[in-house]
């Protein structure tokens, strides 16, 4: 049987032997195993995190309310979560048509559970979320955005949705995501892209595209996303929020539809960085942070390896400044990138295998293209991914031996438009995020300003594995000095 795409083939076959030549030409110790080193340990004294003041009820339009503030809210009584979800969905059936952010929407559930006196008291308690659609949602479609999965409903929560619920979070629905959470903004596909809140015209990252767009839309202040090179990060990046991918498997991985079992993350997407702060708590407490944190700057990042726009560039010394951090060193992003992708197309490639050699033009051709290579990869290739992989965290380790948190590059450029095919191809594989995926640290994207076109620039931070309160306190030291969380102009 001849295949329908010949020449999409003939790409990926030559893109697997190039990439397999590239990752001969790494200088992997012989000695080199699959398992990184000793992770390195908490430096300089550690202090408590003051629990936040309770706050005033808030007044005015609940789309921007923080966390904090329904609580405060519905302490007072000047609010209830029903109000709140009504509020909500009325924002939704009115910006949907310009944004798509969601892909399944569950109104009467959703009002349903904010009257149910059942409804657990816990730090979310009627915090409207929505979760991104390779997630698993008792009832709920996962169609991971494919026409391939149109009918598979969710027979039970996967284990981050559950522990949502119990801490009183309402869910609202589904949302848009890149095709299995891969390729990029995809126009043959039974839904349309999510779009950018800044400017409908440009692509708001992805895969968590329908995260990003709809927390910084203030569709609802809390999402659940997915990170394998970055899908949690980017779209925090191209929209101006918050970003938070934890250590990896701190948030566990069950009842979601993998691409890469050895990258994959689950993350959190919010307006502030005091909202993840109590999103994460909901799964993992965070109450100590490094005191006085020694921050390092990887700055060739982003000047020599894959040169950010110049706007990029001044944001991120801006920020670099702001927090005194020193300009430090690792492997070159360029080497991190590879052992990044080849993992992830053959895990990807091994999970769709049967769907993409007999149902390729199921697929959208941006999913076809970002996983075909993993096809014709050789085990060898595999397995020296894997060692480049241990080699490279390895690496980023020994820097926390001198430093609490990294700064670097998140995105090097703003988001193109959205239907400039060239510019996606090139400018989503413009980002340093895969570095934390391929070590597992935890890092932060959010936003370093403004672009002289009104699009968010963007900064990434990263600390030691399990030390989310000090990567945390950086961060929001940074949103401090940036003037606090902004609001697109939609």
């Amino acid at each position: 049987m001849t295949h329908p795409f010949p020449d999409e083939l003939k790409f990926a076959r030559q893109q697997a032997k190039d990439q397999a030549a590239a990752l001969q030409a790494l200088a992997i110790s012989e000695t080199q195993s699959l398992e990184p080193g000793p992770r390195a340990v908490f430096c300089g004294e550690l202090v408590e995190t003051e629990p936040a003041p309770e706050m005033e009820p808030p007044s005015g339009d609940p789309a921007w309310w923080s966390i904090g503030e329904f609580a405060a809210a519905y302490r007072a009584g000047s609010s209830t979560p029903l109000a709140t979800v009504d509020a909500l969905l009325m924002r939704i059936e009115a910006l949907q048509p310009r944004l798509d952010a969601f892909v399944y929407l569950c109104a009467d559930d959703a009002r349903a559970a904010a009257q149910s006196p059942d409804l657990p008291r816990g730090p979310l308690y009627g915090v409207p979320v929505a979760i991104k659609d390779v997630i698993d949602v008792a009832g709920m479609p996962t169609t991971c955005h494919s026409r391939l999965r149109l009918e598979r409903v969710a027979q039970a929560d996967a284990p981050v949705v559950a522990r949502l619920r119990a801490a009183g979070a309402i869910i609202l629905g589904k949302l848009a995501t890149h095709e299995f959470a891969i390729g990029g903004p995809a126009f043959d596909l039974p839904y349309p892209p999510a779009r950018n809140p800044w400017n409908t015209n440009c692509h708001p990252g992805g895969s968590s595209s329908g995260a990003g767009a709809a927390v910084a839309a203030g569709l609802v202040p809390l999402a659940l996303g997915t990170d394998t090179a970055g899908s949690v990060r980017n779209p925090a990046s191209a929209c101006g929020i918050v970003g938070l991918k934890p250590t990896r498997l701190l948030l566990p991985c069950d009842g979601v539809v993998p691409l890469a079992w050895s990258l994959d993350h689950v993350g959190l997407l919010t307006r502030s960085v005091a909202d993840a702060a109590i999103g994460l708590s909901v799964f993992n407490p965070t109450g100590r942070a490094v005191k006085s944190p020694r921050i390092g700057y990887i700055r060739h990042f982003h000047t020599a390896d894959m040169p950010a726009t110049p706007e990029m560039a001044a944001a991120l010394d801006r920020v670099a400044t702001a927090l005194d951090a020193d300009e430090c060193v690792l492997p070159s992003l360029n080497d991190f990138a590879l052992v990044n992708r080849v993992i992830l197309q053959c895990e990807g490639a091994a999970y769709h295998a049967d769907e993409l050699r007999d149902r390729p033009g199921s697929f959208s051709r941006r999913t076809r293209s970002a996983l075909q290579a993993g096809l014709y990869a050789s085990a060898a290739d595999y397995l020296r991914a894997r060692r480049a992989q241990a080699m490279l965290s390895d690496s980023v380790e020994a820097l926390f031996e001198r430093y609490d948190v990294l700064l670097c590059a998140s995105s090097m450029t703003p988001a193109c438009a959205i239907d400039d095919d060239a510019s996606i191809d090139t400018t989503y594989m413009m980002q340093a995020r895969s570095v934390f995926n391929l070590s597992g640290h935890p890092a932060l994207a959010m936003m370093a300003g403004l672009s002289s076109e009104g699009l968010p620039l963007s900064v990434q931070f990263a600390a030691r594995h399990g030390d989310e309160a000090t990567l945390l306190a950086v961060a929001a030291r940074w949103e401090k000095a940036m003037g606090g969380p902004q609001r697109p102009p939609i």
